[in-house]
């Protein structure tokens, strides 16, 4: 019987581990935690934020999904959306999931990442 989600992994492109760091820590706030050692020999970060983790896997032939996307969710959304946009993330708005405030931003490897927060 499934329980939770352990985790979602994203794809990156080999050397971008820097660039992740500074967009999934400083402008998403999350945590970076390490990576077993042998893992950690592969590439790539993990992050944290409270039960929520996402790995970023380097993958050659990196290509950003664009309709593929892990839904996070988050409380004040309006604060959070513009924490992302004064750290120079794109937020673009979507308004067509009922009963939720909800933006989409991506990465800075183009992985499309959504926001969502329950309005009732």
């Amino acid at each position: 019987m499934l329980t939770a989600v352990d985790h979602v992994q994203l794809a990156a492109p080999p050397g971008s581990e820097d660039r992740l760091r500074a967009y999934y820590a400083g402008v998403l706030g999350m945590t970076e935690i390490p990576k077993p050692p042998v893992l950690a020999a592969r590439g790539g970060c993990w992050f944290q934020a409270g039960a929520v983790q996402l790995h970023l896997g380097v993958e050659d032939g990196f290509r950003p999904a664009r309709k593929a996307h892990p839904g996070l969710r988050v409380t004040g959304i309006e604060a959070y959306a513009a924490r992302l946009a004064e750290r120079g993330a794109q937020v673009t708005w979507d308004d067509n999931l009922p009963g939720h405030r909800r933006f989409y931003s991506e990465d800075p490897v183009g992985n499309r990442l959504e926001f969502l927060e329950p309005t009732g």
